[in-house]
């Protein structure tokens, strides 16, 4: 498994999935959102593989961002406006190869792990 965590040392999710994947002494490479945040091809491919924007952003965070987006027509512009405001994206993503998560998804880890056995 080449599994990267994007997340930010205060996210609880971030830590959660952090320990899970130590306690199953699964290597890891973190990377710290709000220092590097992704990069466009990372974006996309998590976009991809999370089936879309509204299942990336942190819908109960607390920007004014989040109110323009709602109203934004086109997903295009709401693909962009998150790439932008990557502090809307619901911490931790969870990348393995092209696939990923958002949030705490141990469930899917747990198949990740079971069949790179």
């Amino acid at each position: 498994m080449n599994v990267q965590i994007f997340g930010s040392a205060k996210s609880f999710d971030t830590k959660k999935a952090e320990r899970w994947f130590k306690e199953r002494r699964i290597k890891y490479q973190f990377i710290d959102m709000k220092r590097y945040g992704l990069s466009g091809k990372e974006f996309d491919s998590v976009l991809r593989a999370v089936g879309g924007v509204d299942k990336l952003v942190d819908w109960e965070a607390k920007s004014p961002e989040l109110d323009l987006l709602r109203y934004l027509g086109s997903e295009t512009a709401r693909e962009d406006k998150v790439y932008e405001n990557q502090d809307l994206i619901r911490l931790p993503v969870v990348r393995n190869g092209k696939k990923a998560t958002v949030g705490y998804a141990p469930e899917t880890w747990k198949q990740w792990e079971e069949s790179d056995k």
